[in-house]
This record gives structure tokens, C-alpha cells and sequence, in this order.
């Protein structure tokens, strides 16, 4: 088998089979297999597949493992040369696997290899790919310089601003939505680190395979629409994940006093979110910013949930 495609599921349904059928349409199923393992979805998604797609290779889990830890379960069952991690809430565009694999073989040097990536509508969706953490970066995310000047390299170093991702490029970190590995290189990695349950958890794999000489890349001829949080319903929750894990992130690869830079940092991030929304809830009254200021008060007050890490 020349490819396993790897997807984790949790409470996405109707996204989850939209998927498989944008796989299947824009695949050529004769050298692909495809495991699906859910998570103990309420929602009906692992019948719904079985029902629709018995081609699938269904896994179903009888608790919530998060992503790192379903992925390693069920490519502990996968035969593929090479591994694709794909989101249930994607939408594969245009032979984007086959292109993925084809740039895979003339770049073996890169290890992971990922794609572009765009929202429902068709803008760009950056997420694809992020250059690691760093003081400078979290200090122009917190203190808002990444937002303001959001399309420079400097100031939105993470994001790597006013890139269009239309091009191929060596990154820090391509993201686990639409990610490319080598078998043998995932298991010289030993898979994903189980200590992150959601989140982060492909960056840890990315900087732990440049360690070894690898340097992951991007392509823009491999396009899928990604949507985002199709899993996690409650931003405050999602925000209190996210935190925890990139700060779990820099325990395990930073130095203790970058470590303590790193969560100030955050915190501040934090603060001066809340303080600007409300300022703009106080002035427009507008009900997105009274919503999005009682959210980050939310994550202030629930600090002590994500400030050491998981």
C-alpha cells in the first residue's frame, strides 16, 4: 500500500462524510486505504460511515483519546509507505492527495510535507503551516503587532505573514489537518507525544524531526478547503486547549527562563485582548464584542487551567 489516510473523528458528522466522499472523488482509491477512528461520537458519525463508506477501515473508540493519541491507535493498523493525516472538517480540491504524494517523492529530504489550505469560500486559510514559537513572535502577538501588521514577515512572524502559500517553501510546522510523513520517519519518532491531547501536538512532531536534519514543506498545488474547529464548539474551551498545549510546547523545547518569558507573554496576550474588546464593547455595543470580551474574561479568570501546561 503506497498511502494510508488517517482521520479522527469526534462529533462531526456531516462534515466527516463530506470528507471521505471529497477523498474518494479526488483519489485514486487503488492505492490508498483509509482508517477512520471516532472518537466516541453522541452524533452518529461512526454508523453514518459504516453505512455510507464500508470501504473504510472504522475504528471506534470507546472514549475520547483526543488527537494525538487516536492517530498513534490507528496507525498502529496502517500498512501505507506514507501517512496522510486529514481532518474530518476538510474538503480534499483537485487530486490534492495524489499532488501531495507526488511532491512528497521528489522532496524526500523535507520528511513531512502539507499542503495549501482555504476556508469555505475560498480565501486562504493560513493555518497550513506556522514558523515555530518564539519571544519575538509572542511578543507581537501580545501586544498586537501581529494583528495590526498582519501581512509582514517581521511583525507576523508566526503566521508567516503576506505569504500566500502559493508557492513551495521550507516551514517550521505544517499543520496536522493535512499532514504528510513518511512511514518510517513517524515510527523513528515514535508518533505523536501522548502528553498532548489536542493541540500542538504536530508542531512537537515537526521540530522533533528538524532535530534529526529533516525540513518539512509546503506545496501550493495541494489545495483542500479547510474549516476549522468543526470539533470544538466553545471558544473558551478551545482557547484554554490551545494555551495549555503550546505552553506544554515550551517546557518540553524551550529553556526554563524562555519557559517563564514564554507564559508572560501569554498572559499578556490575554489581558490585552480582553481590555481591547472592552474598550470596543463600551463604545459599539455591538453584540460581537460584548461576546468576545466576556470570552477572554473567561479565559483570564480560567488561567490557572492553562498556565503550566497540561
Amino acid at each position: 500500500m503506497k498511502l494510508s489516510i488517517v482521520i479522527v473523528s469526534f462529533n462531526t458528522r456531516q462534515m466527516t462524510l463530506e470528507c471521505l466522499a471529497s477523498v474518494y472523488r479526488e483519489t485514486n482509491s487503488d492505492s490508498i486505504e483509509v482508517i477512520l477512528i471516532d472518537n466516541n461520537s453522541s452524533d452518529g458519525s461512526a454508523d453514518a460511515v459504516e453505512q455510507q463508506f464500508p470501504q473504510v477501515r472504522l475504528i471506534r473508540s470507546e472514549k475520547n483519546y483526543g488527537f494525538a493519541m487516536a492517530n498513534n491507535l490507528a496507525i498502529e493498523q496502517a500498512s501505507g509507505e506514507y501517512l496522510l493525516l486529514l481532518n474530518p472538517d476538510t474538503v480534499v480540491l483537485d487530486n490534492a492527495i495524489g499532488r501531495l504524494l507526488d511532491f512528497a517523492g521528489k522532496h524526500p529530504e523535507a520528511g513531512i510535507w502539507g499542503g495549501r489550505t482555504v476556508f469555505g469560500n475560498g480565501a486562504l486559510n493560513p493555518g497550513s503551516c506556522f514558523r515555530k514559537m518564539s519571544i519575538w513572535n509572542q511578543f507581537c502577538r501580545a501586544f498586537g503587532l501581529a494583528a495590526i501588521f498582519r501581512n509582514s514577515e517581521l511583525f507576523n512572524a508566526e503566521e508567516y505573514g503576506g505569504w500566500s502559500r502559493n508557492s513551495i517553501r521550507q516551514v517550521d510546522i505544517v499543520c496536522g489537518c493535512f499532514l504528510m510523513i513518511k512511514r518510517t520517519l513517524w515510527n523513528q519518532l515514535q508518533g505523536f507525544d501522548r502528553r498532548f491531547f489536542m493541540y500542538a501536538e504536530e508542531a512537537d512532531l515537526c521540530l522533533r524531526a528538524k532535530k534529526l536534519g529533516y525540513a518539512p514543506m509546503i506545496t501550493g498545488a495541494a489545495q483542500i478547503v479547510h474549516y476549522g474547529g468543526g470539533s470544538e464548539k466553545v471558544r473558551a474551551d478551545k482557547m484554554v486547549r490551545l494555551l495549555s498545549a503550546k505552553i506544554e510546547l515550551q517546557k518540553v523545547h524551550w529553556s526554563e527562563v524562555s519557559q517563564r518569558v514564554g507564559v508572560f507573554l501569554f498572559k499578556s496576550w490575554v489581558v490585552t485582548r480582553m481590555i481591547a474588546y472592552s474598550v470596543l464593547a463600551l463604545k459599539g455595543r455591538q453584540s460581537r464584542y460584548v461576546d468576545a470580551q466576556r470570552i477572554w474574561q473567561e479565559i483570564w479568570i480560567r488561567r490557572h487551567e492553562w498556565s503550566k501546561g497540561y
